[in-house]
């Protein structure tokens, strides 16, 4: 796919079919991911893949706790006032609430960590970070790049941080080092729901000139046109 077209068309997938992902796709944006920068060239990620089935499902009746524990805390503290009567927002509860149902069943868990013992100075020895903006710049590109990856060869995945409401059990079901923290969990696999065309707010909101509030024109002017 051209490259743009797979940014435009990259979404939250969060309906899965049960067909199994080969071994050759998970490894092709796995390798992908680790094309991504790096504070200090360290590449401090690590990746668990997890298809055994009594595991994910594990991780889904845990994941399932969770989200339910966070939405009777959205709904008691009107969390989500500010954006709840946006158009997406509808959509996306739903199919949310669809992931968190079914995240035992998707046939391929993709856990990302953070290896702390690769940061160096970065990390203070003693499980935090000195620097968490250098810290989690460093593995969440490598994440962006699974998500674009896994859109080129049609396999769908969503972010999720989730995880982290249970990630004493999920360290424990993984056996994972002290070191390694488990900053993102993808699901992956065959998607059940459409990709298409993103939508977003135009850049006339977010991009500006030099300063604060100078409205950058040149951008809204015609592909080619200089």
């Amino acid at each position: 796919m051209d490259f743009f077209d797979v940014v435009s068309t990259q979404r939250a997938i969060r309906r899965f079919l049960p067909d199994p992902v080969p071994d050759a796709l998970v490894a092709r944006v796995l390798d992908a991911a680790t094309r991504a920068p790096s504070a200090r060239g360290a590449e401090p990620w690590a990746f668990v893949v997890v298809r055994d089935a009594g595991l994910r499902a594990e991780i889904g009746r845990l994941y399932l706790t969770a989200w339910e524990t966070a939405g009777q805390f959205t709904e008691a503290t009107d969390a989500d006032r500010d954006v709840k009567a946006a158009p997406h927002y509808g959509r996306m509860m739903r199919g949310a609430d669809a992931l968190a149902r079914g995240l035992g069943t998707v046939p391929v868990h993709v856990v990302c960590g953070l290896d702390h013992a690769r940061l160096g100075p970065i990390a203070d020895g003693a499980g935090g970070l000195r620097s968490p903006g250098a810290a989690y710049s460093s593995i969440l590109p490598a994440v962006q790049n699974l998500l674009l990856a896994a859109r080129a060869v049609g396999l769908g995945t969503t972010l999720t941080t989730l995880h982290r409401a249970f990630e004493p059990a999920l360290r424990e079901l993984l056996g994972l080092p002290d070191t390694i923290e488990p900053v993102v969990l993808v699901p992956l696999g065959f998607p059940r729901d459409r990709f298409g065309a993103t939508r977003r707010r135009p850049l006339s909101d977010v991009v500006h000139l030099d300063r604060w509030g100078t409205r950058y024109a040149r951008l809204d002017a015609p592909e080619g046109d200089s």
